[in-house]
């Protein structure tokens, strides 16, 4: 079950990382994010972006051409902006 649910279905990369780390940055440690997205790679980006940012990809499917991820966010703090 997800906390928040983000429907970026027609944006292409990297709209849909920049709104999902925007979205998981406002959730609690180990709340769940669900993003529907239908850029093709993005599959490649967020698997990418989970990787980096400490955040675990939970799952990632594909029907029809949309995409849905579901994203539990990590405990670690993001990095101070510059």
């Amino acid at each position: 079950m997800a906390d928040l649910t983000l429907d970026l279905r027609g944006l292409q990369c990297p709209l849909p990382i920049l709104r999902a780390r925007k979205a998981l940055r406002a959730l609690a440690p180990g709340a769940a994010l669900e993003v529907f997205a239908t850029d093709p790679l993005s599959p490649v980006d967020f698997a990418a972006y989970c990787e980096a940012s400490g955040d675990r990809l939970v799952e990632s499917v594909e029907s029809e051409g949309v995409f849905r991820f579901l994203i539990r966010r990590g405990d670690r703090l993001p990095p101070p902006p510059r």
